[in-house]
């Protein structure tokens, strides 16, 4: 049989210590969570949460900041959260209690994700005047860094926005009307935004390990050439999210071989897993609704078990193919009294490591922090498949397979924030996939061999 692709590869150029692998958990919200009156326990006896990620093995803390979220002024006492005070004093914690930091750069005074990058309200009258907007952006970044060095608290991680799919500092009106990827301004901010971690490096002589992050792994090659086609390559982590609930069907194996090529293709790169997260119920301890609730069928009926099951099988995945970090988005978003934009209490609380009463979940997600590795039996190279995709217009995409290929080949289409919405078997030959069902827009066709990723790329419908 003909091998296809990489998938699952352990190449000795890539490998990683197994102590210099990063477990990591978002532990933003617990400062909101224990003023709203939320207590962590574990064997029925208070602990302090950070002590209690730091004793079950977690090394490092990721850390979002806004700009200035005044939207907090008129939530439960009016106490805003994830500014620079509390950025601060999370990162106090976290170095008492010995784990490193990565601080998340939102550069918005709301949530930022892949279908929304509002500008900060105090740059918004400077959003179409680039160079002044790169000169915004750099102070800010170089003027925050600086003080949190004043304070012993710089990280040894900083991302440069936050699943910036599709770019950053946009004015809401350009965000809201639709996608939008404009590299003629994208690539300048994120150079000015790199430039000035670099220029905090030379000024503390302490070393900041950069990164990007990604919404989505099937996105991840194609913003990758983006961003190196418009000059932006002087980071050094591709830091990717990934949720069954809105990355289906990628696979976690599917996962692992994106990772792989990209640690093929820009070998100077580590890559990470910054965010994913896995549900233990479906019960819930509130009005809020919960943002995670669709089980993988390999990981169900949902429980405890299963959510360690799927850090650990992940984590797995990822080592396999050089990666070198795995972070658990907002493991503490527990229940509580106080509100969200959106509802009274937590949106996450099914898929924390607590239970409804703040206890460790027996034999979660917590756990996965402090086992050993799982092993994964070294996969043997794999030859790469020439496959050729091209659009052909008239909602048409043409994928050319080489003879004589007797594995079974998919193309799946990926709308662009990472949810499969269409899949095509393939045979050797021209298969032309008629796409006429999808709305217009841009989407991510993916061809794969089992788990192997093949090829993938960016195609418009009209």
């Amino acid at each position: 049989m003909q091998r296809l692709c990489f998938a699952l590869l352990l190449l000795p150029v890539f490998s990683i210590a197994q102590d210099g692998f990063l477990r990591g958990a978002d532990l933003s919200y617990v400062n909101e969570m224990e003023d709203c009156g939320a207590m962590f326990s574990s064997g029925g006896e208070p602990e302090d949460p950070y002590l209690l990620f730091a004793e079950a093995g977690c090394a490092i803390v990721r850390l979002r900041l806004w700009h200035t979220p005044s939207w907090y002024d008129t939530l439960n006492a009016g106490q805003r959260y994830s500014d620079f005070e509390d950025v601060c004093r999370s990162a106090e914690r976290a170095r008492e209690a010995g784990m490193q930091i990565l601080l998340d750069f939102h550069l918005s005074d709301f949530w930022a994700d892949p279908g929304r990058q509002w500008i900060p309200a105090a740059w918004a009258p400077v959003a179409d005047d680039l160079p002044v907007l790169q000169d915004s952006l750099y102070n800010y970044i170089y003027s925050t860094l600086t003080a949190m060095h004043e304070r012993g608290l710089l990280p040894e991680m900083v991302q440069v926005g936050n699943e910036t799919n599709r770019g950053i500092l946009l004015p809401q009106a350009v965000n809201d009307a639709g996608w939008v990827l404009d590299w003629d301004r994208n690539g300048p901010l994120f150079q000015s935004g790199l430039q000035a971690v670099t220029d905090v490096e030379a000024a503390t002589g302490q070393n900041i390990r950069t990164a990007l992050h990604i919404a989505g792994p099937t996105n991840a090659h194609w913003l990758m050439e983006g961003f190196a086609n418009h000059g932006v390559t002087d980071f050094d982590i591709i830091g990717l999210s990934y949720y069954w609930q809105w990355h289906m069907p990628a696979t976690i194996g599917q996962t692992g071989s994106i990772i792989g090529s990209l640690r093929e293709t820009y070998p100077d790169k580590e890559v990470m897993i910054f965010e994913t997260g896995y549900p233990w119920t479906l019960d819930y301890a509130d009005a809020a609704s919960n943002i995670l609730t669709t089980a993988h069928p390999d990981y169900a009926p949902l429980s405890p078990q299963a959510q360690k099951q799927w850090m650990l099988d992940l984590e797995a995945s990822v080592r396999a193919n050089g990666g070198s970090g795995l972070f658990y988005w907002e493991p503490a978003w527990v229940s509580t009294d106080c509100y969200t934009p959106w509802g009274q209490g937590s949106h996450k609380e099914n898929a924390t490591f607590f239970d409804f009463d703040g206890e460790v979940l027996d034999n979660g997600g917590m756990d996965w922090l402090g086992a050993a590795p799982t092993s994964v039996e070294e996969a043997s190279p794999r030859e790469r498949l020439s496959v050729q995709m091209r659009y052909l217009g008239n909602r048409t995409l043409s994928v050319e397979v080489p003879p004589g290929i007797s594995d079974s080949l998919t193309c799946q289409i990926f709308s662009i924030d990472g949810k499969g919405v269409a899949s095509h078997a393939l045979q050797p030959g021209e298969n032309q996939l008629r796409l006429a069902a999808l709305p217009a827009g841009q989407y991510v066709a993916l061809v794969q061999s089992g788990q192997a990723v093949c090829l993938t790329r960016l195609i418009q419908l009209p």
